[in-house]
């Protein structure tokens, strides 16, 4: 039986309507041999927690550029636990200052991808870090 492949949701929480960044992530993922849900923009926390779970993905990258992770991000990771989904991994990504980092990895967020970040920087971390949960 062959191996699952890594399944990614890419998901754009809160009212930020700038999605180019996250259209070429999903594009890219796709590329890397991922399988990959684009749930689109203004998604709320629970929209993309619900989603994650009848997904059934391994990870879930979420892309902020309004200034709002520090709400959005830990938000999914919250509901994902509550709803006994605890191992499906969260990064994020966007405009991202580097005084949250540590308050969003203290929140559960696993990564933070800035601009700047190549592709397959990204994808490697990826491959190292995250597993078909199944």
């Amino acid at each position: 039986m062959a191996k699952r492949k890594i399944r990614v949701m890419v998901a754009k929480p809160g009212l930020d309507g700038h999605d180019r960044g996250a259209r070429v992530l999903a594009r890219c993922f796709r590329d890397a041999g991922y399988e990959v849900i684009y749930t689109g923009c203004h998604q709320t926390p629970e929209q993309i927690a619900a989603a994650a779970i009848q997904e059934d993905v391994d990870m879930v990258g979420l892309s902020c550029l309004s200034g709002a992770h520090r709400y959005l991000f830990p938000a999914v990771k919250k509901l994902l636990v509550e709803k006994g989904a605890d191992d499906i991994v969260v990064v994020g990504g966007g405009i991202i200052p580097d005084q949250d980092f540590q308050y969003l990895y203290d929140n559960g967020i696993k990564e933070i991808f800035t601009p700047g970040a190549t592709l397959e920087s990204i994808v490697k971390w990826v491959n190292e870090n995250v597993k078909p949960r199944n």
